[in-house]
């Protein structure tokens, strides 16, 4: 089986699973309490913490730790929410491709009166710090821009961006869970107030991330409760699951340069062979992207046939977010970069891991060329294209 949805989770790495599992064993004390058994696993916990924020060029009292990115991106984006309302700062500024822990969490603050504006994203998938410098306002409170955007892969220009908040005061979240731990991420010189992380999406445990909040941003408790993280986040701390996801980061951001150098030109390769299908296309900007991901839309099929064929020759794949793969809808991603609902349909996600080997990569491109000549061959509307019928879109 080739496991190529690396985007929805990824397999816990050996010295992950070791550190969670040796952990199990002897460190079960609350890291709260005074006696040894609570010390030792207090020990390693803010051992985690140091690892974590060294990964991202933070502090250690920078992190806290919650149970994933959704619940980071919740409690940074409500907390500059009530910040800025206080202030009587009520705008929101995002873009249209965020992930729906973001998208859903500002239709909360609509309907709260706040007045949110997604940007536009380019059809190559990029927005840019000129855009969001235009829509910047007197009464903004919040940038909210995802790093590396969970579908389709490209790579925000976070820096500028966060140039352009730091120019005009505004705080500049980011929702970096497909980026650490993927690319080289600083929270120092890319002009980061507060980022989410999630452990799942590089080799760590699910069910666990961090939030990093610049000294001196204020932040909210989303969950009430006792005192632990520094009073900014209730709940006993899932301390095997904190140090496993801490040795996963630490390993993967050790290992950056061997991950861009084996997963490019696989990649590439890939992205080479799929586009000699007719009617096809790339998603995404072809260098502005993270090396594991491939992102094409096929006219004239349904991707969840495809992904159902494609699992039968063994190729694990998706047609976009893990968190929407129930709904019938077209991707919103697809739809913000000017994709049109039928060939928003036709989607297919392949995101590779470390262990991919160029003769998988050759099994992959000739399983999608089958498999898509196959449903175009049976497809009503591929008829009606191919006869003149319909017009191509790609």
């Amino acid at each position: 089986m080739i496991y190529a949805d690396n985007a929805a989770t990824t397999k816990m790495s050996d010295a992950a699973v070791q550190t969670f599992t040796s952990l199990l064993g002897d460190t079960y004390g609350n890291p709260s309490s005074l006696y040894e058994f609570g010390q030792k696993a207090k020990e390693v916990l803010e051992q985690a913490r140091r690892d974590v924020a060294e990964s991202i060029g933070a502090r250690p009292n920078e992190i806290i730790f919650t149970s994933g990115g959704s619940e980071a991106d919740n409690q940074a984006i409500l907390s500059a929410a009530k910040m800025g309302a206080g202030k009587g700062k009520k705008h929101i500024i995002s873009t249209a491709f965020e992930h729906h822990a973001v998208l859903h969490t500002l239709n909360k603050l609509k309907k709260e009166g706040f007045e949110v504006t997604l940007l536009d994203v380019h059809e190559n998938g990029l927005v840019t710090a000129e855009q969001v410098e235009e829509a910047i306002r007197e009464d903004t409170c919040l940038v909210t821009i995802m790093y590396v955007n969970n579908e389709i892969g490209t790579v925000q220009p976070i820096k500028e961006i966060g140039e352009v908040c730091r120019k005009h005061n505004v705080t500049f979240h980011t929702d970096a869970v497909q980026a650490v731990g993927h690319i080289r991420v600083n929270v120092e010189e890319d002009n980061i107030d507060m980022l989410s992380a999630s452990g799942h999406k590089f080799h760590g445990p699910k069910g666990v991330g961090f939030l990093y909040v610049k000294k001196g941003v204020r932040i909210f408790n989303l969950i009430e409760g006792g005192a632990q993280e520094k009073g900014r986040r209730a709940g006993t701390e899932n301390v095997p699951g904190i140090a496993s996801m801490a040795m996963a980061l630490k390993e993967s951001v050790e290992n950056l340069d061997n991950y861009k150098t084996k997963l490019t030109p696989i990649r590439d390769k890939i992205i080479n062979g799929l586009s000699e299908i007719p009617h096809s296309a790339l998603n995404g900007d072809a260098n502005s992207r993270v090396p594991s991901n491939i992102n094409f839309c096929f006219e004239g099929i349904e991707g969840e046939s495809l992904l159902l064929l494609l699992d039968d020759k063994g190729i694990a794949a998706s047609s976009g977010s893990a968190c929407t793969s129930g709904s019938l809808d077209p991707s919103h991603v697809l739809l913000a970069i000017g994709r049109v609902h039928d060939v928003a349909h036709g989607s297919l996600r392949l995101s590779l891991g470390e262990d991919i080997t160029d003769e998988e990569a050759d099994y992959i491109i000739s399983s999608v060329k089958e498999v898509v000549g196959y449903l175009r061959g049976f497809s009503p509307v591929w008829r009606d294209l191919m006869s003149g019928k319909k017009e191509f879109i790609l």
